[in-house]
C-alpha cells in the first residue's frame, strides 16, 4: 500500500511540478543560421557552454536576432515555417587497440553516422530530433526525438514530450567527449528492460532563479524506444515509470543535486489473475564543480531491483550501485583547442556478472571548431587489460 501510494504521489507531482533540466545540444544548423561560431555554444562541441543550454531552453531562438525574413508565414499570424530546413549532420570514425581481445585492433569507420535538426515551429514551441543512419554498421533510427514547449503561459514551466534519456538531468551522454561511455546509466540487470538511457515520456521542467533551484519530473513508459508491438502499442505492459531530479546552486562555482526514479515491469502471468513483475528503484546524489579551468561532475547511484531474473516466485532484492565521476581540464578555457579528460567509472552489484570498474584518460585536439581528434586509453581494472582509442568526430 505505501509503495502504491508513493507512486501516485509521485504521478501527481510530474503534473503540478515546476521544473527544469540541461537541454539538447545545438546543432552546426544553427551556426549557419546566425552566422556564429560553434565555439559561442559549445566548449568543445559536443559539449554544452551555459550559453548553449540557455539558447537551447530558449527552443532555439536568439530573440534580438529573429527577423521577420527568416520565416515564411504566407500572410498567416499562425503559420511560422523556417525559410530554410535546419540539418546538420555529424560522423565519428574509431580505431580501437585492445591487445587482450581476439580481435586486438578493429577499425570502427565509420562508428556513427548521425542526421540532426531542430529549431522553432511557433513562438515557443521548438522540435529537436537526429536519426542515426549508421550506428556501428547498423540503421539505428531515432533516438532524441521531441516536442518542446517552452514557458508555457508565462509561468516558467517547459514541457518536452517524446524520445529522450531519463538520465538528461543528470550527465547527458551525448555530449560527453569520451568513447567510453557513462556506464551505471546504461546499465540493465537481468532479464530487466529499465536503464536510464532513451525511453519515451514527458519531462516537465523548471527553475527557480531567485534560488538557484532547479527541478525536473517525468513519466516514460519504462521500457526503451524499440518499435511498437503487434497490438500497436509501445509500452510493454500496464506500468508507468517516474522519476525526479532536484538541484541546487550554492555560489558561483557548485551545485549538488538529487535523483528518485521508481518504476515497475511485468514479469509475467500463469492466468488472468496470479502476475509477477520487478519493481525497480534508483536514487543517488551528485555534485558539479566548475572553477577555472576545471570542471568536474560526480554520480553517485543506487538501484534496486526486486525480481530481475522475473521469476514466478522470487524473495530476493538486487542492489547495483555505481559511480561517474569526470574531471575536464581546458587549459584556455573557452578557447581551448586541447581538451583534458579523467573519466572514472564503477558498478558493484550482488550480481557479478554486471561488476565493472575502468579508469579513461582521454585527449583532445580541435583541428577546426567542428572537427576534433580524439586519443583515449582506458584500464579496465578488474579484467586488466587496456584500451586505446584513436578516433576523428566532426559534424556539419
Amino acid at each position: 500500500m505505501k509503495k502504491r501510494m508513493l507512486m501516485l504521489l509521485l504521478i501527481c507531482a510530474v503534473v503540478i511540478s515546476m521544473i527544469w533540466t540541461e537541454r539538447a545540444a545545438p546543432i552546426p544548423a544553427f551556426a549557419r543560421r546566425y552566422k556564429i561560431s560553434c565555439n559561442t555554444c559549445h566548449n568543445p562541441f559536443p559539449r554544452l557552454k551555459d550559453y548553449g543550454d540557455e539558447y537551447a531552453g530558449d527552443g532555439f531562438v536568439i530573440p534580438e536576432e529573429e527577423k521577420a525574413r527568416d520565416y515564411i508565414s504566407a500572410g498567416d499570424e499562425y503559420l511560422w515555417l523556417n525559410r530554410d530546413f535546419p540539418l546538420a549532420m555529424k560522423f565519428e570514425l574509431f580505431s580501437l587497440i585492445d591487445p587482450d581481445e581476439d580481435i586486438s585492433n578493429d577499425i570502427q569507420a565509420p562508428w556513427g553516422v548521425k542526421l540532426l535538426s531542430g529549431g522553432p515551429l511557433f513562438k515557443n514551441v521548438s522540435y529537436y530530433m537526429y536519426m542515426y543512419l549508421s550506428e556501428r554498421g547498423e540503421v539505428a533510427g531515432l533516438e532524441d526525438a521531441y516536442l518542446h514547449f517552452d514557458n508555457i503561459l508565462g509561468s516558467g514551466v517547459d514541457i518536452m514530450a517524446g524520445q529522450f534519456q531519463t538520465s538528461d538531468p543528470l550527465m547527458k551522454r551525448e555530449l560527453r567527449l569520451t568513447f567510453e561511455d557513462y556506464q551505471i546509466y546504461r546499465a540493465k540487470v537481468g532479464l530487466s528492460n529499465t536503464n536510464l538511457t532513451y525511453d519515451r515520456g514527458v519531462m516537465i521542467t523548471y527553475g527557480i532563479e531567485q534560488t538557484s533551484t532547479d527541478l525536473v519530473a517525468m513519466v516514460v513508459n519504462g521500457n526503451g524506444i524499440d518499435e511498437a508491438g503487434e497490438d500497436r502499442f509501445f509500452d510493454s505492459d500496464k506500468y508507468k515509470n517516474v522519476g525526479l531530479r532536484l538541484t541546487q546552486g550554492i555560489g558561483k562555482y557548485l551545485s549538488v543535486g538529487g535523483f528518485y526514479y521508481l518504476g515497475r515491469e511485468l514479469g509475467g502471468c500463469s492466468d488472468s489473475t496470479v502476475c509477477w513483475d520487478n519493481e525497480i528503484t534508483y536514487f543517488g546524489p551528485d555534485v558539479g564543480i566548475s572553477i577555472d579551468r576545471f570542471s568536474f561532475t560526480g554520480q553517485y547511484m543506487i538501484r534496486e531491483d526486486t525480481n530481475p531474473g522475473m521469476k514466478k516466485i522470487s524473495g530476493e532484492n538486487y542492489r547495483t550501485e555505481g559511480v561517474v565521476a569526470e574531471l575536464i581540464f581546458a587549459p584556455y578555457y573557452d578557447r581551448s583547442r586541447t581538451y583534458f579528460t579523467l573519466l572514472y567509472n564503477m558498478i558493484d552489484s550482488d550480481i557479478v556478472l554486471y561488476d565493472y570498474e575502468t579508469v579513461t584518460f582521454s585527449g583532445t585536439y580541435l583541428l577546426a571548431r567542428n572537427l576534433r581528434l580524439l586519443g583515449e586509453y582506458t584500464r579496465f581494472v578488474d579484467e586488466e587489460r587496456n584500451r586505446v582509442v584513436l578516433g576523428v568526430v566532426s559534424a556539419f
